[in-house]
């Protein structure tokens, strides 16, 4: 066993060696890892739009309905850290194949579940086995690609597959569940993954830390801990607002996550290796990278309810109205790397951060059930502009770190967003709703519309049609005067992280 009091051991100094140029297997590899990549926000996106035919179907109660997406969301989080270190540990190819087939069989258990309850609890399997897909997806390209440039092309090109997931879903989950049952959207795992299984020991190279210890269980246990109830209360906090259980949640996250940092700095083979956030470019980046998802969550949450709550747009409409915000950041992803190689990546994140502001700044201006086309021109551009940030961020994060320690690193690049997009849609939503209740007048609208702009929605469906317009008037004007001031706070904040990425991260400018 290891003492836990035994200090960490130092990363021993390698001779730097010239970057390999990578050839036709490697590119060929990099198309097999975009698949789990546009797996994965694919099959999100495919599942909110069954969850309608779910509930009829399995009679799945409201409860029942959100732990359907949460139960998913929750257990990705949480074993990220862990998956991450074990593929230092087991081999990244291994595990991601492991992974493939453990996310094929949970997708058929959930395609096939005779009742909610058997639906969630096959959700969760689908989301620890999800949790091993993108950091080994991303310490693979990282190792395949050891030339900066070829690497940061890669990376791009795996961050557009997340978005492209987010742009097809809506037409690929219409389609679906236009033809076939609600199970569809979960069997369209199934081919991804067999087609991984196939051509990964083929294109794929194996890649792990021979000198890494044992994993420490009890630092994974400790950090799916923190990241449940952590992750569990700012959803709450998004959906209901700050009350005691998800403060009580929020806090007991921060306290195992305490512990967890306490442990990891006396272990020889921590779990995550601590010591990469001294390097001042890792972890910049990092932050960077949460900051920059804590407002694009948060926007894209706010913008899904002004198509629908506002313009009265259904699930799948407003689904395809966000499309082209996704191919705003597959835009940035793949351009950045290209501009990058003649502009320091320090002043391209920074000048794609400029850009998003601008975005926010153009989302002030949305008028009510008018103006459709500004609200989704604003988010193209904020979009636009994250996606050189998301691309080179996680390339300077997964690039950063010693190659023994790729899957870590990687799984830090995983995590960073998760936290930061579950804070952004908590804080941000909180703010709407915030500036929603303080512009509610309790004389002019029944008690129970008086919480946020759905409640009133569903209200509005029970009155007459002069009540219900006046209602509708009302609460829209209060939800559109959140969405506004929650649009100028994410464009001071992409400014500010702007600057500070131009003085944090100017010693790239050398790569």
């Amino acid at each position: 066993m290891t003492d836990p009091t035994t200090p960490a051991k130092p990363i021993t100094p390698t001779t730097p060696t010239a970057p390999v140029t990578a050839g036709r297997r490697e590119w060929a590899g990099l198309a097999v890892l975009a698949l789990p990549a546009l797996l994965a926000s694919l099959e999100l996106t495919v599942t909110n739009l069954a969850l309608p035919a779910i509930g009829r179907d399995l009679a799945a109660s409201g409860t029942q309905s959100l732990w359907i997406v949460d139960v998913y969301a929750f257990l990705l989080a949480g074993s990220l850290i862990t998956m991450g270190a074990l593929g230092d540990r087991i081999g990244r190819r291994r595990l991601l194949l492991i992974g493939a087939v453990a996310y094929g069989l949970a997708s058929v258990l959930a395609a096939y579940a005779p009742d909610a309850g058997s639906l969630i609890v096959a959700r969760g399997l689908m989301g620890v086995a999800g949790s091993t897909l993108m950091p080994s997806t991303l310490s693979l390209a990282a190792s395949m690609f050891s030339d900066p440039r070829q690497r940061a092309t890669a990376i791009g090109i795996i961050v557009a597959s997340v978005s492209g997931g987010t742009a097809i879903g809506p037409l690929v989950g219409g389609w679906l569940l236009e033809r076939f049952w609600w199970g569809s959207a979960f069997l369209l795992a199934v081919p991804f993954m067999a087609v991984l299984l196939v051509a990964g020991p083929l294109l794929l190279p194996e890649r792990r830390d021979a000198a890494a210890g044992r994993l420490d269980v009890a630092g994974a246990l400790l950090s799916l801990g923190a990241v449940l109830p952590l992750v569990y209360g700012l959803k709450r906090i998004a959906a209901d607002g700050p009350e005691v259980t998800s403060a009580v949640a929020v806090v007991t996250g921060l306290a195992l996550a305490a512990v967890f940092v306490r442990r990891q700095r006396t272990l020889a083979d921590p779990l995550v290796d601590l010591r990469l956030f001294a390097g001042r470019t890792f972890s910049a980046a990092a932050a960077t990278l949460a900051l920059g998802i804590f407002v694009l969550w948060g926007s894209n949450y706010a913008v899904a309810q002004y198509l629908q709550l506002v313009h009265g747009l259904s699930p799948l409409e407003a689904g395809l109205w966000t499309a082209p915000s996704a191919a705003g950041v597959i835009a940035g992803s793949l351009l950045a790397p290209r501009i990058a190689r003649r502009i320091p990546p320090s002043i391209v994140i920074a000048t794609g951060l400029a850009v998003s502001a601008a975005g926010y700044l153009v989302l002030t201006r949305t008028q009510g059930t008018g103006g459709l086309a500004v609200l989704v021109s604003g988010a193209v551009v904020v979009s636009a502009g994250l996606g050189p940030m998301m691309a080179l961020a996680t390339d300077l994060v997964v690039g950063s770190a010693p190659p023994r320690r790729a899957g870590a690193a990687a799984a830090i690049a995983s995590v960073a967003p998760q936290f930061g997009g579950a804070l952004g849609i908590a804080v941000l939503g909180s703010v709407i709703t915030a500036v929603y209740r303080s512009r509610i007048s309790p004389a002019e609208v029944p008690e129970a519309a008086r919480d946020n702009l759905n409640a009133a929605v569903v209200v509005a469906g029970s009155l007459p049609g002069r009540l219900a317009s006046g209602l509708l008037d009302t609460a829209r004007t209060a939800f559109v005067q959140g969405f506004h001031l929650t649009a100028a706070i994410s464009a001071v904040l992409m400014a500010g992280v702007a600057l500070l990425v131009v003085i944090l991260l100017r010693e790239d400018a050398g790569r």
